[in-house]
């Protein structure tokens, strides 16, 4: 199924591929089963999971903070510069 956004700019398949390394894959969606379970800051990362739980379930609303996670990963890295956490959950 294909979803496209009121501008046009979306356009995915509603699922996230099994690609890449599977041990990382395991290891970002437990820190997001983590961060929506155990965690009890109220951060906007953690509560933009919470809300995406109330519409999609627990396990998609844990992939979607898991790639977002990797998401974050990745700027830091290519950037070099230090996560500023008001553009996590934008």
């Amino acid at each position: 199924m294909q979803r496209r956004g009121a501008g046009g700019e979306m356009d995915y398949d509603g699922h996230i591929s099994r690609r890449g390394d599977s041990h990382l894959r395991g290891l970002l969606y437990e820190a997001a089963t983590v961060l929506l379970t155990r965690t009890k800051s109220q951060r906007d990362l953690r509560r933009w999971g919470l809300q995406l739980r109330e519409r999609l379930g627990f396990k998609r609303a844990a992939v979607a903070v898991a790639r977002k996670l990797a998401v974050i990963m990745h700027s830091i890295l290519v950037t070099g510069e230090p996560f500023k956490e008001k553009s996590a959950a934008a």
